[in-house]
C-alpha cells in the first residue's frame, strides 16, 4: 500500500469507530517492533532532539538529522505509514516546505508533519499538491517553546477554542489527513474532535477525547527517566533493566579478569 493509501485509511477512521495508535520511532529496531505489534503509524518526530541526541528541546534538530532518522524507521520497511517531522525552520514558505517534505520523501517518510494552523495552511496546500499526505499539528507547539516560555495547556478559554478551531479547519481545507492535538484541555479537545471531519490524535489531551492517540515511545517504555510528562502512561519501565544488564556485563567481565601474577606467555 502506497503512502498516500496509507493515510486515506487513517483518515478514513473518523468515521470507522477504530480509534488509530501512532508510536514515535527513531530507529530500525524500533520501527519492526511496533510495526510486528500493529501500530498504525510512526511518527519519526523531532522529539528526538530531546530523547535520542540530548537537545534541551525541539528547536535544536535539524532537517539532516530527521532524514538520518527517517531513513533508518523506512529499512523496518514497516506496514504502518512513517510520518517524517518537518523540523523547526525548515517550511517557512510553500516552495521551501515542498523541497524539504521531499527529502524526508526521498530518505523514506510517507507523509509528513508541520506545525501550525492559519500562517501554515498554504504550505500544506503546496506539499498535498505535490502529492505528499500531511498531517497537521495544533495545540501546543514545541517548535514555539521558546517563543511562549515554555509548555502551556491549551484551548482553556472559548477565544483559545475558537483560534484552534479556526486554524483546524483552515488545515482541514488545506487537505491533512489527520491532526495532532498536544496538551489541549480535554473538554476542547473532545469539541475539536467532534466539529472536524479528520480524524484527531491526541497527546496529553486526556481519555477518549480524540479520534486516536499518539505517544512518545521512551514514555510508552519507560526507558527516559530523567523526565516523564504528567500525561505519560508507561507500559514498561525499561530504565532500570537496562541499567541492571549493565551492571551485570561489568560484573561478568570483570570476573573474568586475567590475574595480574599471571606470567606471559613463553615467547616462540
Amino acid at each position: 500500500m502506497s503512502g498516500p493509501d496509507k493515510a486515506a485509511a487513517i483518515a478514513a477512521r473518523k468515521n470507522s469507530g477504530a480509534p488509530v495508535t501512532m508510536l514515535t520511532a527513531y530507529d530500525y529496531p524500533a520501527a519492526r517492533l511496533f510495526d510486528e505489534a500493529g501500530i498504525d503509524a510512526l511518527l519519526v518526530g523531532d522529539s528526538l532532539g530531546m530523547v535520542v541526541l540530548g537537545y534541551p528541546d525541539t528547536t535544536h534538530v535539524t532537517l539532516e538529522q530527521m532524514i538520518h532518522h527517517v531513513a533508518a524507521v523506512a529499512r523496518a520497511k514497516p506496514r504502518a505509514l512513517v510520518i517524517g517531522d518537518l523540523s523547526i525552520g525548515t517550511y517557512p514558505d510553500p516552495a521551501t516546505a515542498v523541497a524539504n517534505a521531499r527529502k524526508l520523501v526521498a530518505a523514506g517518510a510517507e507523509a509528513v508533519k508541520l506545525e501550525g494552523g492559519l500562517r501554515q495552511a498554504d504550505k500544506v496546500r503546496a506539499i498535498v499538491h505535490a502529492g505528499i499526505p500531511v498531517c497537521g499539528h495544533l495545540g501546543m507547539l514545541p517548535q514555539r517553546v521558546l517563543e511562549e516560555g515554555g509548555y502551556k495547556k491549551k484551548g482553556k478559554t472559548p477565544e483559545q477554542s475558537a483560534d484552534l478551531l479556526e486554524g483546524a479547519l483552515a488545515l482541514v481545507d488545506a487537505g491533512v489527513f489527520a491532526i495532532v492535538l498536544e496538551s489541549v484541555i480535554p473538554a476542547t479537545a473532545a469539541w475539536l474532535t467532534s466539529q472536524l471531519p479528520v480524524p484527531t490524535i491526541g497527546i496529553g489531551c486526556g481519555e477518549h477525547t480524540c479520534d486516536g492517540e499518539v505517544a512518545v515511545a521512551t514514555d510508552l517504555l519507560g526507558s527516559y527517566p530523567w523526565f516523564v510528562p504528567p500525561f505519560a502512561k508507561p507500559e514498561a519501565n525499561l530504565a532500570p533493566q537496562i541499567r541492571d544488564a549493565a551492571k551485570a556485563y561489568i560484573q561478568r567481565v570483570s570476573a573474568k579478569a586475567p590475574s595480574p601474577q599471571t606470567p606471559n606467555p613463553a615467547p616462540e
